[in-house]
């Protein structure tokens, strides 16, 4: 008989978001009248069409592959150039970022890349995460053998925990002590909080002091509005040498279903190894992306370079106004009933502290209960996620407003 991976057992009940379906699902089998009026504010899923550039390119993309002269079978595992290339060019060169062609590398998903990074990165690492975190920097760590067991906190053993609190606005300080492996998400999930430069800085420092490495998530960038707020952990100098970044285009060009994002591997990124030596990640990441992957569809990274376009570029941006008009109807609607609402401006998530002393899992039934609305409940991205719930701003005005009348009858 063959042994299992062991270091599944040591998870907890489940992820976060099926237990959130599992909940609904009983409540919509008990309550029929409640399920037809139900409105979903917990997932970060988008609801509006892909943009038409995207669409348009898809189609000929498939056209091409139905003619033996432009037909295409297996594609480069690091992705296409063309879209490598558009991406270093628009979002990095553009902004005066010395990002080359070759350290761009197309994957399904920054969610997949959160978990597949960890292929060529060691065990012995000391791994820092956010508190709150987005669950899958936990959980893909945990599936690796790189933790202890579970804390009865829903916390790791092995993992170092970044205390996010309103007090320090939800950006957590570099620590005294030395770590390995630091993920950051800006703007962040959940708690919709952006980093300055200079917190950044900071960072990048800690950094190179205690030659850490940092793994930059910022699948979200698109929706910073503010012309301070960094997009790119690049845009701080000394990054290159000691940080990774993870981009999708499923917030931005409402790629969910069609699974398109990408890592930036600098050449310059070192790690070491048993006996001392120093050397670049890049080969690696690449040397797994040829083992383990055939890369993206065709149709799908078509789809993703048309997003660069000048229709494409138009389109999003109106998809990001869309969804952060949500936010705003959201966050004043939270206000406006006597909650304590943070985020909501530079990312489409808005955080809210939970009335009278509720538990998230509390709020979270009571939300589902009274007013037929699904949030997700912050215990769930931890225990400094505790007294706070999670509203996505992902859906359709109609349903936004609605949400925000229900509200003001919030008991």
């Amino acid at each position: 008989m063959a042994y299992l991976n062991e270091n599944y057992l040591k998870l907890q009940a489940g992820y976060l978001f099926p237990e959130v379906a599992r909940r609904v699902r009983e409540f919509c089998e008990a309550h029929p009248e409640g399920a037809k009026r139900l409105i979903r504010c917990g997932i970060g899923d988008v609801t509006e069409p892909l943009p038409t550039a995207a669409i348009e390119a898809m189609k000929r993309a498939i056209d091409e592959l139905g003619h033996r002269e432009s037909f295409r079978g297996y594609g480069p595992e690091q992705g296409y150039e063309f879209l490598r290339s558009t991406i270093a060019q628009r979002d990095y060169r553009d902004r005066n970022i010395d990002i080359a062609d070759d350290e761009i590398f197309i994957s399904d998903g920054s969610k997949n890349d959160c978990g597949y990074i960890l292929d060529i990165l060691g065990a012995q690492n000391k791994v820092a995460v956010p508190d709150p975190v987005y669950p899958v920097y936990v959980d893909t760590n945990v599936m690796a053998g790189h933790t202890g067991p579970a804390r009865k906190d829903g916390s790791y053993e092995g993992i170092y925990y970044l205390p996010c609190k309103a007090e320090n606005n939800f950006v957590p300080e570099p620590p005294n002590e030395r770590l390995d492996l630091v993920y950051l998400c800006f703007p962040n999930n959940p708690t919709g909080a952006v980093a300055s430069r200079a917190q950044l800085t900071r960072w990048v420092d800690y950094a190179h002091e205690h030659d850490a490495l940092l793994l930059f998530d910022a699948a979200y960038e698109a929706y910073i509005s503010d012309p301070e707020i960094p997009h790119s952990i690049f845009e701080i100098p000394g990054a290159l040498a000691c940080a990774i970044e993870l981009r999708s285009f499923s917030k931005n060009g409402g790629f969910t279903g069609v699974r398109c994002g990408f890592t930036v591997m600098p050449k310059s990124v070192l790690a070491r190894t048993h006996d001392g030596r120093r050397l670049p990640l890049h080969p690696l990441w690449q040397r797994r992306w040829s083992t383990k992957s055939n890369s993206v569809a065709y149709p799908g990274q078509r789809g993703a370079e048309a997003l660069y376009s000048a229709e494409g570029r138009k389109q999003v941006h109106a998809l990001i106004d869309h969804y952060m008009g949500n936010a705003k109807v959201l966050r004043d609607a939270a206000g406006d009933a006597g909650l304590e609402a943070f985020g909501g401006v530079n990312a489409p998530y808005i955080w809210v502290k939970t009335p009278d002393g509720l538990t998230s899992w509390e709020m979270f039934d009571r939300m589902l209960r009274e007013l037929n609305v699904v949030i997700t409940p912050g215990a769930g991205f931890g225990a400094q996620g505790e007294g706070y719930f999670r509203i996505s701003a992902f859906n359709s005005r109609e349903n936004a407003e609605e949400v925000a009348r229900r509200f003001k009858t919030l008991q």
